[in-house]
């Protein structure tokens, strides 16, 4: 290799980055808190960055459909106006959907917490009773059904409230509540000012844009700054589509437990309909959220109808798994079946509830790429194509 300019600034550089990763290594905790301490400082930005990107979707579609006139895509003032008027719709629609929500869920909150509290005071009660039931129906496990019974009735429930009181003054409960109390503080005060960031992001993306763009023409190759810019352009599309098509499928499936619950009475219809409708943004798997609360909720009115419950909540997750997720949310990133089930369970496996959110839009923009690498590949070979069908 020759010492030229260049290459020494290649090996100054790859020494650089090496010794830089040893003494990282070495010193993982002080990385790793440098790092919270970063993400901390940047927390509002990265948040508003996030907002921006979504309510950029509802934000385009206002934006196509208000003030269409030729006046208005000349007129600097009217063009002004039309995005401050779709920033407007958008908030107002978002928060107006959420406000809906919490009157939808709150009210029937309320009554399933106090309808709880009635039962619990009677299950002392009751509990003898469903195990004699139990012990008539299944006489082979009568012996381990008594016991359970006689232990259940030696039960001091005084001595229990005394220890649940005890549990809650203890200092370790109020610190942990102090903090939790704390970090949701910090986390509303960071959405608002994120918020705040998204709206100014939103008002001026063109902008930025052609700032970041000029940044990149003026320190990296044209073809790379190309190549990144259409890569971008890509995941922006494939973003966008798999929120729609989310969306469409959460409240799909939340429609379709309201009208099932409602045709076979199954309590708390409207409340577990909207709180499985909320988690299936979760993808594939967060409907199971929705059940175990909805479950929970049933058994203490009627532990039969918890069961049938369980028996509907299967039945139609199997028709949204099967044949809604796949064509909604699959068709709608370009991404086959097979593989929207591929990314949802890698996902969650590398990164939880947040891999799953953004494993599917990822994998969609590796498999069109990957796709157009091979068409392109197998063309330039010259593959017969009787071969590859």
């Amino acid at each position: 290799m020759n010492l030229n300019r260049d290459n020494m600034k290649k090996a100054m550089g790859l020494i650089l980055f090496t010794v830089l990763l040893f003494v990282g290594l070495q010193n993982t905790k002080l990385v790793g808190e440098a790092l919270r301490y970063v993400l901390g400082l940047l927390a509002p930005f990265l948040i508003g960055g996030c907002l921006a990107f979504i309510l950029n979707v509802p934000m385009r579609f206002f934006e196509k459909n208000l003030f269409t006139g030729t006046k208005a895509t000349k007129n600097k003032k009217l063009l002004k106006m039309k995005r401050v008027c779709s920033i407007i719709l958008t908030l107002i629609v978002v928060f107006g959907v959420v406000v809906i929500v919490l009157f939808m869920v709150l009210p029937e909150l309320y009554n399933s917490i106090t309808a709880i509290g009635t039962e619990l005071a009677a299950a002392r009660a009751r509990v003898p009773e469903w195990l004699d039931q139990i012990s008539t129906a299944v006489p082979a496990f009568e012996k381990e059904i008594l016991s359970l019974k006689e232990s259940w009735l030696e039960i001091d429930w005084k001595e229990v409230g005394a220890m649940v009181v005890q549990f809650l003054q203890n200092g370790s409960f109020l610190s942990d509540t102090f903090n939790f109390a704390t970090s949701v503080l910090n986390g509303v005060t960071n959405a608002l000012i994120g918020l705040v960031f998204a709206i100014y992001i939103l008002m001026q993306k063109e902008t930025l844009g052609r700032q970041f763009r000029r940044l990149f023409y003026s320190f990296f190759p044209e073809r790379r700054v190309d190549r990144f810019l259409e890569i971008c352009g890509l995941t922006s599309s494939s973003f966008n589509s798999f929120l729609s098509g989310q969306c469409l499928e959460a409240f799909i499936l939340g429609m379709m437990f309201f009208v099932a619950m409602s045709i076979f009475k199954i309590p708390y219809a409207l409340m577990i309909a909207v709180v499985i409708g909320v988690t299936a943004l979760i993808p594939i798997f967060g409907a199971f959220i929705g059940c175990v609360v909805g479950a929970m909720l049933i058994f203490i009115l009627s532990p039969m109808k918890a069961l049938w419950f369980l028996v509907l909540f299967l039945v139609l997750q199997q028709v949204e798994g099967n044949f809604i997720y796949p064509r909604v949310v699959g068709s709608s990133v370009g991404l086959p079946s097979i593989w929207v089930l591929s990314a949802v369970t890698l996902g969650a496996s590398v990164a939880g509830i947040i891999g799953m959110l953004f494993a599917i839009p990822v994998f969609s923009v590796l498999y069109t790429l990957l796709r157009e690498t091979v068409r392109a590949r197998v063309k330039e070979r010259a593959i017969d194509a009787d071969k590859i069908k």
